[in-house]
């Protein structure tokens, strides 16, 4: 009996290796796989800043001009945003940023052999919620170390969509 087991446990063992060998695929074979490509991001944005300070370390000059400081305090930024990332061929990206309007690429990418782009898009048409755009809001602002605000700052609804951004190396 222990003989039968050791056999069918030994015939189990080769066919599951077996299963998962990787074999090779020929390129007329691949050229009939179809998927997606490209990644794609959403997030649900809640970030909270204690401070942005902006420093100018100019000395102060005889008229007392120069140096001081300005914070913005307690900066939130909340909402959502979605984004995908693609490669772009050089053709697809030259028709891309002519329909966004560029005219000329200019002399960071060179049309006539210029390689992919990376593409990072906002899709226009992700549907979001009423009152779940991007917000930016500031509690404060103030003038070097005083404790007086000029007041606060906001910026609702921030809509990113049809937003596209491109990356490549020169």
């Amino acid at each position: 009996m222990q003989i039968i087991k050791t056999a069918v446990a030994a015939a189990l063992a080769t066919l599951a290796l077996s299963a998962s060998a990787m074999t090779p695929i020929q390129d007329a074979e691949l050229s009939t796989v179809s998927g997606q490509d490209g990644v794609s991001i959403a997030a649900n944005l809640n970030i909270k800043i204690d401070s942005f300070v902006y420093t100018d370390t100019d000395a102060v000059d005889a008229n007392g001009l120069g140096g001081g400081s300005v914070s913005f305090n307690g900066i939130k930024i909340n909402g959502l945003i979605a984004a995908s990332i693609d490669i772009l061929s050089r053709n697809s990206f030259l028709q891309a940023a002519g329909a966004a309007g560029v005219t000329n690429p200019g002399t960071f990418y060179n049309a006539a052999s210029g390689g992919d782009v990376v593409q990072i898009a906002i899709p226009a048409d992700v549907q979001v919620a009423a009152g779940k755009l991007l917000n930016v809001s500031v509690d404060s602002i103030k003038m070097g170390h005083s404790t007086a605000s000029y007041g606060s700052m906001a910026m609702n609804q921030i809509d990113l969509r049809g937003t596209q951004v491109w990356i490549w190396a020169h």
